[in-house]
């Protein structure tokens, strides 16, 4: 899954390259609504929490990740930006749900925070800040978007799936024509690589690995499963410097160890909570 991920970042920034953002975006939920299509099923009862969850970890998360990604230069550090999910989904907790942190998970949080502040200083950063805030921004409104897949019942991970490609594909589309110009030019244009990485981000990141997070994320607690997610910047940077040539400078690299430490911090925090049941 965070191999998958990784890759899906390179993929993205190959896509956005040749398609406007919101467009490949919009691509990409539809075709995989093409798929799933037939899962489509009304849940009497959840269908609040069920479309808050599809349009928050679909349509308003990805969009702002694409415009990230393609405002950004480097993938590698929009991996690393893209971790910031884990200490936003903590101060959501805190206000949403009421809970209470102590000194650790306080400290990791303020040093991821302040990672990203390392890294936005970079000369070759500042440059494109406002992707790397774009990335920021997507993964608050992914991290809401879990407390309603969190409040579901009984909804297979597929089916989950199939109402976030149908609500985000037509809502992304209207989107692009909206604000978007050029979409039947640059359809026409899109050489195999832009092709093939809308394939990728359709059938291996979104059918393959989200439908295996949303179903683990049914099963085991957030907290538990985060540190596994550490795995994914790491392999988005080596993908970013080995296949993209990014040039990772030494601001950037601290800031990237400060910030994967503070979300290290948060994630083993959390599994500790949970596991003792404290």
């Amino acid at each position: 899954m965070n191999l998958v991920w990784g890759l899906n970042l390179i993929a993205s920034k190959i896509g956005v390259a040749q398609f406007p953002p919101i467009l490949f975006t919009a691509l990409r939920f539809g075709s995989l609504a093409l798929f799933l299509l037939p899962l489509l099923k009304i849940h009497r009862g959840q269908m609040g929490n069920l479309f808050l969850a599809a349009m928050l970890t679909g349509p308003a998360a990805f969009s702002l990740l694409f415009l990230g990604v393609y405002y950004a230069e480097d993938a590698a550090t929009v991996a690393i930006a893209s971790q910031m999910g884990v200490p936003i989904s903590t101060l959501l907790s805190i206000w949403l749900l009421g809970e209470t942190i102590r000194w650790r998970r306080t400290l990791g949080i303020a040093l991821a925070f302040g990672g990203m502040l390392i890294i936005s200083f970079d000369p070759r950063v500042f440059a494109y800040w406002e992707g790397l805030a774009l990335v920021v921004a997507s993964t608050f409104f992914a991290s809401l978007g879990l407390i309603f897949v969190k409040r579901l019942h009984n909804i297979k991970a597929l089916q989950l799936q199939a109402w976030i490609a149908v609500a985000g594909g037509s809502m992304l589309m209207l989107l692009s024509l909206l604000f978007e110009q050029g979409q039947w030019e640059a359809i026409q244009a899109a050489d195999w690589k832009a092709w093939t990485a809308l394939a990728f981000t359709t059938l291996m990141s979104s059918l393959l690995a989200h439908t295996a997070w949303y179903y683990l994320v049914s099963k085991y607690p957030v907290t538990s499963l985060s540190p596994i997610t550490l795995l994914s910047p790491l392999f988005g940077i080596f993908f970013g410097v080995t296949l993209l040539n990014d040039q990772l400078t030494t601001r950037m690299l601290i800031g990237g160890a400060v910030t994967l430490i503070g979300v290290f911090i948060v994630v083993m925090r959390e599994k500790r909570l949970v596991d003792t049941g404290t």
